[in-house]
């Protein structure tokens, strides 16, 4: 039985979805007889590239043309459909990539056409070529016989040769829109009669990630699992998927810093059998998207939602704030890295899910930092959290969030000094966190902070003093406080045993030699 995705691949112009521009430049070339001898087509897995070769060279040897419309019914159609045409050649690069292979179609291209008025050479995954066989290319793509045509296909187009490309016509093809997808998966899903609904369509399309091919191919599985009825369920089952209601839960359990609630949901859906991996993946998709929503201002057309989803997008878009948007992916990264390296991803996402819900969990420098724009929030809104700017607005400079007032602890300074301070110099100036190592935070008073050296790093204390480093250090200490300190510096005085110790020094030449006889229990030895 033949596979869906060959059954219902286009085989003209009018029936390929999604690269109006390739269609459009290709039609008005065969229209014109303007046909080039190289074409380049390069884009993503699944998208069409070679069955838009095909369909070019229908059109180039139907027995209407060359004509943008071929009849499909001819010989040179049929034969070109079930890739039997004498006169079209598929080849797969990846394995037919050496110089003897193109040395065979070097032999083979003087050869007249049997049927149409051209021969069509179609190279499938061309960066695989070597390049020595790319080499051996060179001069027939530049000069090659009037009936002659090569299209090269590749997922790569980084890795193809710059000879080859200024040689070809070069078309990009775009990841398909998920209207165009779903319409698409619903005529098959029509001429197949099979009964599935929009919102389960919708599933196979997102998670096809933009490839025809492969949004088919799970619907032709789907429909042998299911004995031809698709539900929602089948498809979160066969894919390992979450729903999208799933993602938006969430995301509203940290809108509400419910820590218990999130950690019992994702034990609910492991427990399920949910993969926690593609939860992650899945999850840093939809907080993609908000991040689009929050700082575009709308939901842009390219993204593969619904307009179901679309309202709820902007909903919760308003509700959770940029800078959580944020934090939540920068530690989701970590999931994401583990998982490259084989490690289990619940503990990194049960980890991001507690410090986004509960900050103070989190020492680290940019929970810190997150704590304090917060604070800035609440304080700038009365005591009541302040609700999210609409992304695109200006905020004018005087509804700016004040800094946090009140006095700052020196106890909360000097414990954020090791942890926190000298990393934030260090990632400005790592020889000025070296100098400022020997240094503690010994008194605040007001805005004044005063920093004290020991007396054995008076040195280090005049490199402190240069404009430059003390600048770095009040900048760190911005950062980490919100505060923009003024800086004294100092050094501190002896301490009582090396106090004691001063007082015990012998203070003459005779006391020192006493010294010595008493510890070693030395006696004099006479000169001779």
């Amino acid at each position: 039985m033949t596979a869906l995705y060959r059954k219902y691949r286009p085989q003209d112009f009018d029936e390929v979805v999604g690269q109006e521009g390739v269609v459009r430049t290709l039609r008005n070339a065969v229209s014109a007889g303007q046909v080039r001898q190289a074409y380049l087509f390069a884009g993503p897995r699944g998208t069409g590239k070679t069955s838009m070769a095909r369909i070019l060279a229908k059109a180039l040897n139907c027995a209407q043309g060359p004509t943008p419309t071929p009849d499909r019914t001819c010989d040179a159609c049929v034969t070109i459909a079930s890739g039997t045409s004498l006169d079209v050649v598929e080849m797969d690069a990846a394995s037919q990539r050496g110089i003897d292979d193109i040395r065979e179609i070097r032999d083979r291209v003087v050869l007249q056409p049997v049927q149409g008025r051209y021969k069509v050479y179609i190279l499938d995954e061309a960066h695989q070529l070597t390049d020595a066989a790319f080499n051996a290319l060179l001069k027939l793509i530049e000069e090659p016989p009037p009936h002659l045509v090569f299209v090269f296909c590749t997922t790569d187009l980084g890795k193809m040769l710059a000879t080859v490309r200024s040689r070809c016509q070069t078309f990009v093809f775009a990841r398909p829109r998920l209207p165009e997808l779903l319409r698409a998966l619903r005529r098959v899903a029509d001429g197949e009669r099979i009964d599935v609904a929009d919102n389960a369509l919708a599933l196979v399309a997102r998670g096809a990630r933009g490839s025809y091919r492969d949004a088919i191919s799970t619907l032709d599985q789907l429909a042998s699992a299911t004995d031809g009825t698709i539900t929602v369920q089948s498809v979160l089952q066969l894919l390992g998927a979450l729903e999208e209601e799933a993602l938006f839960r969430l995301c509203d359990l940290v809108v509400d810093a419910d820590t218990a609630g999130a950690l019992t949901y994702v034990e609910e859906l492991s427990a399920q059998g949910h993969d926690l991996g593609r939860l992650v993946t899945d999850l840093l998709e939809h907080l993609r998207h908000l991040l689009l929503v929050q700082h575009t201002g709308a939901v842009p057309d390219s993204l593969p939602v619904t307009e179901e989803t679309r309202e709820r997008l902007r909903e919760q878009a308003n509700q959770l704030g940029p800078p959580t948007v944020v934090r939540l992916i920068d530690l989701l990264a970590v999931a994401v890295e583990d998982m490259r390296q084989g490690g289990d991803p619940r503990l990194p996402l049960e980890l991001a899910l507690v410090k986004v819900t509960r900050p103070a969990a989190d020492l680290s420098r940019e929970s810190i930092a997150y704590r304090l724009e917060q604070l800035e929030r609440h304080a700038a809104s009365g005591g009541e959290p302040r609700a999210e700017a609409p992304a695109g607005t200006a905020v004018a400079r005087d509804e700016q969030p004040a800094r946090p007032s009140g006095p700052l602890p020196l106890e909360q300074l000097q414990e954020a000094w090791q942890r926190s301070v000298l990393p934030a110099v260090e990632a400005r100036s790592i020889p000025t966190a070296s100098v400022l190592r020997e240094a503690r935070p010994a008194a605040l008073d007001g805005e004044l902070l005063t920093l004290e050296f020991p007396p054995s790093a008076a040195f280090h204390r005049q490199l402190a003093e240069d404009p430059k480093n003390a600048s770095l250090l009040q900048d760190a200490l911005y950062d980490v406080t919100g505060r923009r300190l003024a800086i004294s510096f100092a050094v501190g005085a002896d301490d009582a045993d090396a106090a004691g110790e001063q007082d015990d020094a012998p203070t003459s030449e005779r006391d020192l030699y006493e010294l010595v006889k008493e510890t070693f229990d030395a006696r004099e030895v006479g000169d001779d």
